[in-house]
């Protein structure tokens, strides 16, 4: 007979969770759903736990935790109306195996929740338990396999010139026709012709703004937002109004010119939120996809009457910190500003300081190689895994590895095969309509390109194919599940990935002087809020 290992719990009561991933999203309640539940009712009644309530989320990937019905069992839990969770297994309740963790590990212990996970035989009132964080590893490995596809695909679309962003750039909207083509939004182009006129002219953004903002022309949020009524505006500005950095943003976008611009930033993650700049060298640029605002001889002198004082650090610096050290008193993102140390690359400095002065937030910064260091050495402290947990992950690894039949394999092949050779007889046929005026040239050039694209990759994945051997997969799985417990175990430098994966936020405090026999010394604080960790860490320096 199991015993109760919290002691002090109040009678079970239930909470059912079920979770369908996004990428099976399908109008009102899935099969799966109803699959979950048939299965979670069942075990409730066979052991006899009362349920509270059933959780569903159904459409919403488990990478992410902003789930609204794992928010309201997560506030149940709080109010103390639930004491055991019940899952179908460890992956509906999430596939970011830190975060997944850190709710069965610490936020469900402290809580006095017992949680159950059926089909992989998970109880944590079980004192075997301990190759659950394995579990969500491998978990993870799928959700990031599936993210890998999903970028392909876009890739494939921004390659060819399709515009593939969630809102069409102000000045345009999407063609009814064809969601993945912009086409002139009369009012609105007006004013982006108005702006490009001014500024080659001369007049300085922050005239053009001021001008703007006077007349109530609506700024490109609030536009967006009145034609759209589902949009609230709250999510989208705080300053509702023109900006010069607004200004300079379009008289620098080439998409006024009939060209397409996209791959402009790369989401850190594929569990996270931010995003990074990439450099102009990696972006997907197919001119002439849809009809210009501006002339070139316009473009270029507006870009050049218009150029914006910026402090940009020099050589190929790039702030790892971005979107995670917080100014600790307002809250804003941690800005990149020079600095008059010898040898140190930069500072970091609160973002509302440093645009809108001492009325919006105090001067606070802090050096970026020692916030570097720190936080290197922090996390160096906190990450260890025994050679026996290495061992364990593996295993579990190898034995879910998937394992594909050379039957299978060689129909792949055949497969791919067949299509490359259709792809021939179609890039042919093309030709063969344009010489007979039945296609233009624009569209004819544009299908060719499409279709020797997806030829070239078709390619590339046949001769992958034709160098496997059979233990090939297994020996893949291994090295990459080798490299993935070395980027956590031996962490030698940061990365952005790194950073996302273990920190929340960075919280960067209000630095302040104090006399000393050595003169002044400046001490400040830093507060790291681990992904894995409940209590925040505190570091205190001094310089």
């Amino acid at each position: 007979m199991r015993t109760n290992r919290l002691a002090g719990r109040a009678p079970w009561s239930a909470a059912l969770y079920m979770r369908l991933s996004k990428d099976d999203e399908g109008t009102g309640e899935s099969t799966s759903i109803t699959n979950q539940r048939k299965m979670l009712r069942a075990y409730a009644e066979e052991h006899q736990y009362p349920v509270y309530d059933e959780y569903i989320d159904d459409g919403i990937s488990g990478t992410t935790f902003e789930r609204p019905d794992f928010k309201r069992m997560i506030q149940d839990i709080e109010d103390k109306k639930i004491n055991l969770v019940i899952t179908k297994d460890l992956s509906r309740l999430g596939r970011d195996y830190i975060l997944t963790g850190k709710y069965t590990e610490i936020y469900f212990p402290s809580k006095k929740v017992r949680y159950i996970a059926i089909n992989d035989g998970y109880d944590s009132d079980s004192p075997h338990t301990d190759i659950a964080p394995f579990k969500n590893v491998i978990n993870e490995l799928y959700a990031r396999d599936t993210s890998r596809k999903i970028r392909s695909a876009f890739e494939t679309r921004m390659k060819e010139g399709s515009f593939v962003g969630s809102k069409a750039p102000y000045g345009y909207k999407r063609d009814p026709q064809d969601k993945h083509h912009l086409i002139v939004d009369d009012g609105a182009a007006e004013i982006v012709k108005e702006i490009f006129s001014a500024a080659a002219g001369g007049m300085l953004p922050k005239e053009i703004a001021r001008s703007l903002n006077l007349r109530n022309v609506q700024p490109p949020a609030v536009y967006r937002c009145s034609q759209n009524p589902q949009m609230n505006i709250e999510d989208f500005s705080k300053r509702k109004e023109w900006t010069s950095a607004t200004i300079t943003k379009i008289v620098r976008n080439i998409v006024y010119l009939g060209h397409m611009a996209q791959g402009k930033t790369t989401k850190l993650s594929f569990k996270s939120s931010i995003t990074l700049e990439n450099p102009k060298s990696d972006w997907f640029i197919v001119e002439n996809t849809h009809q210009p605002l501006v002339t070139r001889e316009t473009f270029d002198m507006a870009a050049r009457r218009s150029k914006q004082r910026s402090c940009v650090p020099k050589g190929r610096f790039q702030n790892i910190f971005s979107g995670i050290a917080k100014c600790a008193d307002c809250g804003r993102n941690m800005s990149t500003v020079g600095t008059r140390k010898k040898g140190a690359r930069a500072n970091l400095a609160c973002g509302g300081y440093k645009l809108y002065g001492s009325g919006e937030c105090s001067n606070h910064f802090i050096d970026y190689d020692l916030l570097y260091n720190l936080v290197l050495d922090c996390l160096k402290e906190r990450i260890q895994l025994s050679q026996k947990e290495q061992e364990a992950i593996l295993r579990e690894a190898e034995q879910k590895a998937p394992k594909k039949k050379p039957r299978e394999q060689a129909q792949e092949i055949k497969d791919l095969t067949a299509r490359n050779r259709q792809l021939d007889k179609m890039i042919e046929q093309l030709y063969e309509d344009h010489a007979r005026d039945l296609i233009k040239t624009e569209r004819m050039e544009k299908m060719v390109r499409k279709y020797e694209l997806e030829s070239s990759e078709i390619q590339e994945r046949l001769k992958r194919l034709e160098a496997k051997t059979d233990t090939k997969p297994k020996q893949d799985m291994h090295r990459q599940m080798q490299k993935l417990l070395k980027e956590y175990i031996d962490i030698a430098e940061l990365t952005p990935e790194i950073l996302y994966r273990f920190i929340d936020r960075i919280d960067i405090g209000q630095g302040h002087y104090e006399k000393t026999e050595q003169g002044n010394v400046k001490r400040q604080s830093v507060t790291i809020y681990f992904r894995f960790q409940g209590t925040p860490v505190v570091k205190e320096y001094a310089i």
